[in-house]
Order: C-alpha cells, then structure tokens, then sequence
C-alpha cells in the first residue's frame, strides 16, 4: 500500500468519526429534548390527578371529623383539622373520643363516596405519649369493597375493654396513609449527562478501533518497505559473484586452449570464492530461518569472551582494517570474564558486531571494546566512530530484514539479518542487547551475558 492510499484511508477515517460524532450530537439533544417535554406533561399531569386526588381526601377526612364530631355532640372548631403532612399521610385532629370501629366504618363510607380507590392504613394516636394505640391497613378490593389485610395475630393489634375505655377517655388524634402512592408523583427527570456518556463510550471505541486499523496498515506498509529492501539487498548481493562466476567461467571456455596455467588457477580460485560466498550468504539465510523457528541447539559452555575478543581483534586488523588504516582498542576492566553461552554463536555475535563496526564507517574505522562486570553479569561495549543511526530506526534495527533506509543506494552490501541473528543469540543465552547512537558521530552496542557461577573456573580465568 502506497502513501497515497494510506493518506485516503486516514482522510476518510478521520471524515467517517466526525459525521458518526455529528449525527449521534444530533440525535441526543433531539432525544433529551423529547424526554424533557414529556417529563413536563408528566408532571403537569400528574400533579392534577394528585391535586384532585388530595383534594377528595381532604374532603373525605373533613365529612369524618364531621360526622365523628355530630355523633358524640361536640361542638369544638374542626378549622384546620385535616393535615396533610407527606403526598401520601393526612392527620385529622380532634377533642373527642374514637371508637376504632366505628372511625374504620366512617372512612370506609367516605372514601366510597368521594371514589377513592386505594388502599390505606389507619391509625389513633395517643396525644400525650404521641404513640399508636390502636392502627389497622384497609385494602381496596374491587368497586365498593374495602377489607381488612389478614395479618399475623402476634402482630395485630386487638381493641378490649382496657383499650376501649382508654380511647374513651384519653385526648387522640387519627392518621391516614396511602401506602400505594409515593410520595413523589413521577420518577425523577433523566440525567441529562447519561446519553453524552454513551456518545463518548462510542467515540472512544471508534477511535480506538480506527487507531489499531491504522497501526495494522502502518505495520503492513513497513514490512512491505523491507521485504522489498531485502529482495534488492539480495539481488545485489547475488548478482556480484554469479556475474564473476559467469565471466571467469566464459574465460576459461574461451580461451581454454590459449590460457596458461597461472591464468586457469587464478580463474578457478575465483570461481571457488565466489561460489563459497554464495553459499555462506544463502546458509546465513537458512540458519535464521532455523533460529527464528527455534530449531538450531545451542551447545553451552563456560569460556573466557576476552580470549575470544582478542582472537577476532588480530584477524580483522590482519585481514580487513590493515588496508583501511583502522584500529581496535581494547579496555577490559572486568575481573570476572568467563561466561556460560555458545561460544560459537556468541563468536558469531561479536564477529558480526565488528563488521558491521567497519563496514558502516565512512572514514578511518576507530572501534573500542570495554567490559565490566555489573550487577552479576559481564558488560561488553563496543563503539564506533561510523555513521551513526537516526534515533527514529533505533527500535527497528533488530528486526528481521530490516536495514536503515538508504533509497536506491547500495553502497554496503547485506540482507539486514545480522542484528536480528545477534540478538536472537542474545535472548536465547539469556543476554540482553541495547543501542546508543548519534548520527553522523558513531554507536555503542552494550551486552550483557550471564557469568559462569561455579568458583572452579576461577582457574580458567588464570589460565591454569
């Protein structure tokens, strides 16, 4: 995928959570204004049936008093009587007696009368204590009836002489409450803040939907980058010794009856390096293959990685950094140098480690090597004075294939799979890999390697 495609993708993503943001803005206010003009006819509503529903109990409540009043011949003012405390509790004060019975009869009747059909509980207080003394719930069972809830006998309240000669005699108010009705008309108005919390809920997941989309493509268009970087990296490499091949193999044909023996050796030594070449470069291949599916067996052992540094030093100066003008410095500072790997592969590890040294470096290769120990472990550092490496291709350097983007130019010849095999090494020894680098000044590749335990190989360290 092309970076056209790529900036279509996003434009139209980006295009595709706006609208999504637009329309669902859109559709809550129009939601939250429609809940908003229901709750006000609600309410509206609700509070005329609770204002004529208040209204009959009150009405109902006066005719008892009344009628309580007429029967025992009182004559105090009932002004102000009837209180209505809660939306669902009424108080009746009065000066005179109740007779539980006949105060159930009466309210039965006027609640009859003024069509209120619910269910209520009842009861006499006592004014001097403010306790009930006698109470009993009425429930509503179809148009004109209204009965006693049958309850528990340890519970009920029962009216005998003792209790009726007190209610002769002592001051009472009675009370009356519709347990079927709350106190509050109509459910409290929606929060208004709820829907934008979906919105957002939404939202998120379509970005975060979006933003993994848009990784996955980035992830794809990088290893599109490298692969076709490795396939052109393979050509070049390739194409170099198949090409001297093929010319020293027509020399030899041609001129076979003409060429001397000097010329024939010399051809053929070609032919054999060139084909060598060919081969490690396609068995370097096939062991990463093998490393990355975890089929290669590492043999560990303990052994000093100093001896190994100062072998690999002598014979790249010998062979590669005598005609370059180059130099490999060593400071070894740590005391403890016997470490417990492959010490093929970790060979391998520093042999490429220091190639990579020479062949990135445009000038005089000037290429140290120090060790420590810290925190139980051997410490290597190599650092160059090459080209440097942009700090945005740090956290790709290791992966497979992968080489810092250099355009058409193929000045350095490799398929990108040296670092990838160093720190596949380093994982499965149980050693770590880490990169500081400044462009255009140099790097330093810092490793560390798990050290042998056993106090016997003290005497290797000595060289006994």
């Amino acid at each position: 995928m092309n970076n056209k495609r790529i900036k279509a993708v996003i434009v139209l993503g980006i295009i595709s959570i706006l609208c999504i943001f637009i329309i669902q803005i859109y559709w809550i206010k129009k939601n939250i204004q429609f809940q908003q003009n229901l709750v006000v006819i609600q309410n509206h509503q609700d509070s005329l049936n609770s204002r004529k529903f208040n209204e009959k109990v009150h009405i109902a409540l006066q005719n008892t008093a009344i009628e309580i009043q007429c029967l025992s011949e009182s004559s105090s003012d009932l002004y102000g009587s009837v209180k209505q405390l809660t939306s669902n509790y009424f108080t009746v004060d009065l000066e005179d007696t109740l007779n539980p019975f006949l105060l159930e009869r009466i309210l039965k009747t006027e609640f009859y009368h003024q069509n209120i059909k619910e269910d209520f509980r009842y009861g006499i207080y006592d004014c001097y204590s403010d306790s009930i003394v006698y109470g009993d719930y009425i429930r509503f069972v179809q148009d004109s009836l209204f009965v006693k809830e049958e309850i528990e006998s340890k519970n009920k309240e029962i009216a005998d002489k003792h209790l009726q000669y007190k209610l002769d005699t002592d001051l009472h108010y009675f009370s009356v409450m519709f347990p079927n009705r709350d106190n509050h008309s109509i459910e409290q108005i929606p929060d208004d803040v709820a829907p934008w919390y979906y919105l957002f809920t939404i939202v998120f997941l379509v970005l975060v939907f979006f933003i993994y989309t848009l990784n996955v493509i980035l992830k794809q268009k990088k290893l599109s980058d490298i692969k076709t970087d490795f396939i052109n990296n393979m050509t070049h490499e390739l194409k170099t010794p198949i090409s001297t091949i093929r010319l020293s193999s027509e020399t030899l044909l041609n001129e076979h009856n003409e060429i001397s023996s000097d010329k024939i050796l010399r051809y053929s030594s070609i032919i054999y390096k060139e084909n060598k070449r060919l081969e490690q470069q396609v068995e370097r291949v096939l062991n990463l293959a093998k490393l990355d599916k975890g089929e290669i067996k590492f043999k560990k052992e303990a052994f000093n990685i100093h001896e190994i540094i100062e072998e690999a030093k002598e014979n790249l100066e010998f062979n590669q950094l005598e005609e370059l003008n180059g130099i490999i410095k060593l400071n070894f500072k740590a005391e403890n140098s016997i470490v417990y790997s492959d010490v093929v592969h970790i060979t391998n590890v520093i042999y490429n480690l220091l190639d990579n040294a020479i062949k990135y470096c445009d000038k005089a290769p000037n290429i140290e090597i120090s060790s420590q120990n810290s925190k139980g472990r051997l410490e290597l550092t190599i650092t160059d004075n090459g080209k440097g490496i942009a700090k945005e291709n740090h956290k790709y350097l290791f992966d497979k294939f992968y080489r810092v983007p250099t355009g058409n130019l193929h000045d350095v010849k490799g398929f990108g799979l040296g670092l990838f095999y160093v720190k596949s090494v380093l994982d499965s020894m149980g050693g770590t890999i880490t990169l500081k680098s400044i462009l255009g000044k140099g790097s330093s590749f810092i490793i560390t390697l798990p050290l042998h335990k056993n106090n016997q190989l003290n005497e290797l360290k000595n060289g006994k």
